[in-house]
């Protein structure tokens, strides 16, 4: 008496398939927690984003390697060009998985300000400048309103309300100018 059916190619592929969307399931449940593997081979691809040996992207490929190899076992081909057409389809999937990825990474917008944005944006005084003392700036950079302490480069006063110009950052504090 057996317990277990034969093996056969399309049980290996479905195996295969259930592996990999297995594995879909605990990325999405936990994250990218197989990334760290896949440093080796993206190391000198430092370009951002999802990279193409994502566990996500790997997964997709198995998924599909074995569920199309499966297929086609059941479409009665063998064992090795079955795997020709499981590999076609896993490359296909886990390409356009990699390149929707990329998409939206890509899509992401950011709102960090850096003293670059900063030089030469003209800004308003919201707290008064004494005469060789400091005081605050509010200035719009894109969408994000930043205040920055500040004091002008020739220690003259400037008043409330008043329009400047940011003409350098030195850590936190901006040296400004009046327009």
């Amino acid at each position: 008496m057996t317990f277990l059916p034969p093996i056969t190619a399309f049980t290996v592929f479905l195996g295969i398939a259930a592996l990999g969307f297995l594995v879909l399931l605990v990325s999405l449940l936990f994250g990218e927690i197989f990334d760290h593997l896949g440093d080796g081979f993206d190391a000198g691809l430092d370009h951002g984003g999802p990279g193409f040996f994502s566990s996500r992207i790997i997964a997709v490929f198995v998924t599909a390697f074995g569920g199309f190899g499966a297929v086609a076992t059941h479409y009665g081909m063998s064992p090795l060009p079955a795997s020709g057409v499981g590999f076609g389809s896993g490359l296909v999937f886990g390409s356009a998985i990699y390149a929707f990825a990329r998409f939206l990474y890509a899509q992401q917008a950011s709102s960090d300000v850096t003293s670059g944005d900063l030089v030469g944006q003209t800004a308003r005084v919201v707290v008064s400048i004494p005469a060789g003392g400091i005081g605050q700036i509010r200035c719009r950079v894109g969408e994000e309103l930043v205040d920055k302490i500040a004091r002008t480069r020739d220690g003259e006063s400037v008043p409330e309300n008043v329009s400047v110009l940011i003409d350098e950052v030195l850590g936190e504090t901006v040296i400004v100018k009046r327009q």
